[in-house]
């Protein structure tokens, strides 16, 4: 909750500004603690201005896996938690990140615990992540817990990217593709096609179809125009509705090869969180729970509360996952009950992890080193099918001249 405060420092100089705090009471000890005499606070409210900066964008995870490093590195240097964020929120670079890190200074500064001032950030700090800094506190390991974070959150955003970088070229190629086919039905086919329609001659067949689809183009293309805009419009819509997003999600993973692609980095994901926080201490449910929410698709977010649900009923973690063969791949499974035979869980789960992480290596160059040539050669087989089919029957006009 936000606070607005008219305070008087040491020096007896008046100051005002914000503090966000749970409640006034914590609100005011926070300011008493910085060493300020409260003279007026008031509840703002939980809603911010529109103009803050949150609003128009977020911080990326690349600079959470170094300020996590940053964190860790100073409480290994004994350095307080205090010390550090004001220290991390005065250095940083994205005015977003320091302003909650001031914020979050502040909230320590009022008593509260580092997991506690976190969870209040959730567009920064993940559920995941929060849970991992509370073990740290409860263990008294937090620097060990920050590297962890760190170590963790690179590996997820080094696959993430590269996924997603991976799939940047086709579409780039794809939308080159309609673009050059339009351009060729609009502009150039209907100067060749007047040209043909003149000579009176009969063109054959699908030089006729090439032509009434470019007038059709040229006389309608507006309403192409607008129903791609609504289209757009509907599939964003749809992706705010958690119906919609079940929905896409699935097609994600039904999709030839991409498909595959994103099942392996989900996979990864599964393993790396599960074995992150079973070494770190977190019970098993928990650990599943927490995976859940940050796996990063709504279809194996339902399967893994599906499993929790069954480990809490007595299940083991790998009979549990029997019951979705179809989106868990057998030898997983075995490997996740090897683990829980011999008690090395943790170190299965590790293993697992590396060995999706490569095969999603492995089926980005794949994809990528496929997908190159074949956009090319479809690229260059729409162009070369259109003019052939407009060009054609120019040759034999001309050949008729002669």
């Amino acid at each position: 909750m936000l606070f607005k405060y008219k305070v008087v420092d040491d020096k007896g100089i008046n100051k005002e500004g914000e503090i966000d705090a749970p409640n006034r009471d914590i609100a005011i000890s926070g300011l008493q603690h910085r060493g300020f005499i409260v003279i007026s606070i008031n509840d703002e409210g939980k809603a911010k201005s529109i103009f803050n900066l949150s609003f128009f964008g977020k911080v990326p995870m690349k600079e959470v896996v170094i300020l996590s490093r940053q964190i860790s590195t100073l409480f290994g240097a004994q350095v307080s938690a205090l010390k550090a964020f004001t220290m991390l929120a005065a250095n940083a670079e994205n005015k977003i990140l320091a302003k909650k890190l001031t914020e979050i200074s502040d909230d320590l500064q009022a008593g509260i615990s580092i997991s506690e001032a976190l969870a209040k950030h959730p567009d920064v700090f993940s559920n995941f992540y929060i849970n991992m800094v509370k073990v740290g506190e409860e263990t008294g390991k937090l620097n060990e817990t920050f590297d962890h974070l760190a170590n963790y959150l690179n590996r997820q955003y080094a696959l993430t990217a590269k996924t997603r970088n991976a799939l940047i070229y086709p579409i780039f190629v794809i939308c080159t593709f309609f673009v050059v086919m339009g351009l060729m039905f609009v502009v150039v086919i209907p100067k060749l096609s007047a040209i043909i329609l003149d000579s009176g001659q009969d063109p054959p067949i699908y030089t006729k179809i090439v032509i009434g689809l470019s007038t059709f183009f040229v006389h309608y293309g507006f309403l192409v125009i607008i129903f791609l805009v609504i289209a757009g419009i509907w599939l964003w819509r749809m992706t705010k509705t958690e119906k919609g997003k079940i929905y896409l999600d699935k097609m994600k993973l039904a999709i030839p090869a991409v498909g595959n692609l994103y099942k392996k980095l989900y996979l990864s994901r599964i393993a790396d969180n599960m074995d992150t926080m079973l070494t770190s201490g977190i019970p098993i449910v928990r650990a599943i729970d927490i995976t859940s929410e940050v796996v990063g698709s709504r279809v194996y977010k339902e399967i893994l509360k599906d499993v929790a649900d069954g480990v809490k009923s007595g299940l083991s973690f790998s009979v549990a996952f029997e019951k979705h063969t179809k989106e868990v791949p057998g030898i997983m499974i075995q490997m996740i009950k090897v683990g829980e035979e011999t008690g090395s869980l943790g170190q299965i789960l590790k293993t697992l992890s590396d060995f999706y992480k490569r095969e999603v290596d492995d089926a980005i160059d794949t994809l990528v080193g496929l997908i190159e040539p074949i956009m090319i050669v479809v690229l260059g087989l729409g162009v070369g099918i259109l003019l052939v089919s407009v060009l054609m029957p120019i040759y034999n006009l001309a050949g008729g001249i002669q």
